[in-house]
């Protein structure tokens, strides 16, 4: 009797294992006759009733027993019930049959609600089917179990699969905050989830612009970790970008005090500078970083060799952005870069050498140049291609380009997961287009499996992704243009300037051959632009009044040259000045208030005008100025090019360096002269001039309307030809050093 009881139950279980529930369903009805108090059974027979869609009957079928047996059998027979649950869940889980394994676990945890390891799975499945509801977590009380702070007794892998999970799918959820202060109460090491909450949060702040979040989240961590460098890092920047600058700068200053070494007390002096100069208004202090951080610079290059990780390679040439920005002194200042940057591919070259990604680099190979009159193949590198200065004035080079002789590759960096139609007409306008993360090596190796001739990178210093990749040397020959000065690594062939945007003896002090295009480095043929918002009665400006104009960020704003400003509106009656750009209000306001006081201008002249959520309207908001007043030593550049567009005259400060030579080349291509000063003086000169002289200003405006039909700044097509053919030339010298 007792054989047969033990072959009919192994009969049973595999037919249930083979999937014929009906005889499976039979043999157990047959043993429950038989020996109707053994009831394994029972939950047997109600699994395989809940594996036929017969979820009622299931549930009458575990209940059943219950009616007959003792309070305190109650819990042994459920905790039976519940390993057979779970042992059919985890075997259909090997077989990765999910839907059956969710059915069971969703059983399962109406038997013992309390189970969290269960629930943390029932979670995972939900998003893995497509069927998650965030109305679960509060459902499944997981939230509460949580926030307990009773030690429970979870699995901490599952825990942070769970956590990860959570922050792809519902990442802007306010639900997400609860949760993730939840689990962190669990972790016996807070930094075991770090890696999760990082990767998380740049994609949030970074890639989906939503630095609010991203900064919520970091707070909850650094509750449980406080001096965690690397999240105080994120929260500074996160800070910054949402317009938050006290916090940022604070941050910042947080990340410095608790920096021990060099590279960390350099990138940390760079967020201080960026939360200052970000706001604008805070002068002093900014000269203050500065200095600072040009001696940690050069006292890190003394301290060479110095042994760093990749993440603090990555951070080295950022900070420099900051300089140029605040004196112009580019022979001092790329001294200083370049030494830098050579450090920097350096020990870029040394970590890629343990990659097992990269197969390239160890020998420097490259397809043997072309010979045929194949197109050149050309790969653009960047982050910007969208609405993004760059992305507004690379396009007509797009646009242009003979696709019959270049194959154009573009390799868009940390790829948006935002609606942007100017980075979709990128991708329609590319002979291939690569959609990339924010893998430097990963895309590096995807650039010389595509065996590109020329590498333009559009960037610059400005994101470390870029500069890893160049510095890699992908491809046999590569230059830097438009995203901003050059680079200084020495992997880098070219720079791309024109005759004026760099003087005559700029090559003496940059490492890549300067290539100077024949008339301009850029051109473009217009911008849209839409319906303007500001009219002078609506500012409280008479009819009758000369309107200044500013609109550069804030860090661009130098007291020096708001001085000159405000001795020009001194000069000129009956003349407002209005100012526009990213900035601290209060600060901007502020800072300018008391250089107008001192140089004896009533504040009630000056208008702070609030930003607007389109460019279009931007660039119509142009036109409400007489004369802009542009910024030194680090210029306007697209900024530039909408005030000429618009026809509005232009006062520039020339300089040595690249930042202070834009507005320069821009006017030249466009044929205007007047406004351009060589020296503060000029600058304050121009400045009167034109807002006394309404003629001139009017013969200024004719001009930059006619130079739509005749001046190199607004042919695109033109200035791209002489694109390709400095490529032409820069593939030539290659053949022939080969």
């Amino acid at each position: 009797m007792i054989a047969n009881i033990t072959n009919l139950q192994q009969e049973a279980y595999q037919y249930l294992i083979e999937g014929d529930y009906s005889k499976a369903t039979n043999l157990y009805e047959q043993l429950i006759a038989t020996e109707p108090n053994i009831k394994s059974y029972y939950c047997h027979l109600g699994l395989l009733l809940l594996l036929q869609g017969k979820e009622t009957e299931a549930q009458m079928t575990w209940m059943f027993p219950l009616a007959e047996v003792e309070t305190e059998e109650i819990e042994c027979y459920t905790n039976e019930l519940i390993q057979v649950l779970q042992a059919e869940a985890e075997r259909r889980e090997t077989l990765a049959q999910y839907d059956i394994v969710w059915l069971i676990r969703q059983h399962t945890r109406e038997i013992n609600p309390e189970e969290i390891d269960n629930i943390l799975k029932i979670i995972l499945l939900s998003i893995h089917l497509g069927k998650f509801d965030v109305t679960e977590l509060n459902e499944y009380g997981i939230l509460e179990k949580l926030q307990t702070k009773e030690n429970l007794h979870l699995d901490q892998d599952l825990l942070w699969q769970t956590l990860e999970a959570i922050l792809k799918e519902i990442p802007f959820h306010p639900i997400t905050l609860e949760f993730i202060e939840g689990c962190l109460q669990h972790f016996s090491n807070p930094q075991d989830c770090f890696s999760t909450i990082l990767t998380a949060v740049i994609k949030i702040g970074h890639t989906l612009k939503q630095q609010k979040i991203a900064s919520q989240i970091l707070e909850i961590y650094l509750q449980f970790d406080t001096n965690n460098l690397e999240a105080l890092r994120h929260l500074a920047i996160f800070y910054q970008d949402n317009v938050n600058y006290s916090q940022g700068i604070e941050t910042a200053k947080l990340c410095y005090s608790l920096s021990e070494t060099l590279p960390d007390k350099i990138f940390a002096i760079h967020l201080v500078l960026r939360g200052l100069m970000g706001a604008g208004g805070y002068w002093q202090e900014v000269c203050s970083a500065c200095q600072q951080l040009e001696l940690l610079l050069q006292e890190f290059i003394q301290a060479q060799p110095l042994s760093i990780d990749e993440i603090r390679t990555l951070r080295l040439l950022t900070p420099a952005f900051a300089i140029p920005h605040i004196k112009d002194n580019p022979i001092e200042f790329r001294n200083i870069h370049n030494q830098i940057a050579n450090i920097f591919q350096k020990n870029i070259k040394d970590f890629s050498q343990k990659s097992d990604v990269l197969n390239f680099g160890k020998s420097n190979s490259y397809p043997l140049p072309l010979t045929s009159k194949k197109p050149l193949k050309i790969g653009y590198i960047s982050y910007a291609l969208r609405k993004h200065s760059v992305g507004w004035l690379a396009r007509w080079l797009f646009k242009h380009h003979d696709k019959e002789k270049f194959e154009i590759n573009t390799y868009f960096v940390d790829y948006k997961l935002v609606d942007d139609w100017l980075q979709e007409w990128y991708v329609n306008q590319s002979t291939h287009a690569h959609k990339l993360g924010i893998n430097g090596i990963e895309i590096a190796q995807k650039i010389h499996e595509d065996e590109i001739d020329i590498l333009i990178d559009l960037d610059s210093i400005t994101l470390d992704i870029s500069s890893e990749v160049m510095a890699l040397k992908p491809a046999p020959v590569q230059a830097t243009w438009l995203g901003w000065d050059a680079s200084g690594i020495p992997a880098v062939d070219y720079f791309i300037a024109d005759p004026y945007v760099l003087p005559d003896s700029a090559q003496n002090y940059y490492t890549e051959k300067i290539l100077r295009l024949p008339q301009t480095y850029i051109a473009v043929n217009g911008f849209e632009v839409g319906t303007p918002t500001l009219r002078r009665d609506g500012l409280d400006i008479p009819s009758d009044a000369v309107v200044y104009l500013s609109a550069q960020r804030g860090s661009k704003r130098n007291p020096e040259t708001a001085k000159w400003q405000m001795k020009i509106l001194k000069e000129v009656p009956n003349s407002y000045f209005l100012i526009k750009g990213d900035a601290e209000e209060e600060s901007m306001q502020r800072f300018f208030n008391q250089i107008a006081e001192k140089e004896g201008v009533d504040c009630s002249r000056l208008r702070f005008l609030p930003p607007v959520a389109l460019e279009a309207t931007h660039r119509a908001n142009l036109a409400i100025a007489d004369v802009v007043l542009d910024t030194y030593p680090y210029n306007g550049a697209t900024t530039t090019l909408e005030t000429l567009w618009m026809c509005v005259p232009l006062v520039t400060r020339v300089g040595e360096q690249f930042a202070a030579r834009n507005s320069y080349t821009m006017m030249m291509n466009a044929g205007i002269t007047e406004g351009i000063a060589w020296t503060d003086e000029e600058y304050i000169e121009w400045g009167i001039r034109l807002g006394k002289d309404a003629k001139l200003r009017q013969e200024i405006s004719w001009k930059l309307r006619q130079s739509r039909q005749t001046a190199p700044l607004w042919n695109a097509k033109q200035f791209t030809r002489e694109m390709e053919k400095a490529y032409e030339q820069m593939w030539a010298n290659y053949i022939s050093a080969k």
